[in-house]
């Protein structure tokens, strides 16, 4: 059994910064020896997400409108009356979306379609820095 990891930051602006990470994955991929498993892909925090879209403006704009319609910045949230932050929209867009995702590794490649990227989201009402851990296990 192989593994390996990466971890590194990405500095994402406010309420749907967004990052295409595929090709960092890849490369992990890649280099990790791994012929045949899975790699993990882990946004850390709670107002953050991972997954995969189209990363072209219309798709992501798609997203960010359906966010939008099912957690709206504004609305009356448990969370902003408790602590005051105004981001309760964005814990649960996460909630929503997830903060990690797995990807199929066959013959040393990340099993993603042709248009399919893995996308780090910063959903908070503010800019962060954004942790993200990859790890590829498998043989």
């Amino acid at each position: 059994m192989a593994t390996s990891h990466r971890t590194w930051s990405v500095d994402l602006p406010a309420e749907f910064g967004h990052a295409d990470v595929s090709s960092a994955i890849e490369e992990l991929v890649r280099d990790s020896g791994v012929t045949t498993g899975v790699a993990v892909v882990s946004l850390v925090g709670s107002t953050g997400a991972v997954t995969t879209i189209e990363h072209e403006p219309g798709a992501l704009a798609d997203l960010h409108r359906a966010l939008e319609t099912l957690s709206p910045r504004g609305a009356d949230y448990h969370h902003d009356a408790r602590w005051g932050d105004g981001n309760g929209f964005s814990h649960v867009r996460s909630a929503v979306l997830k903060t990690s995702i797995s990807i199929p590794v066959t013959d040393r490649t990340l099993q993603l379609g042709t248009w399919q990227q893995i996308v780090v989201l910063n959903l908070d009402n503010r800019a962060r820095s954004r942790q993200i851990v990859a790890v590829v296990i498998g043989e």
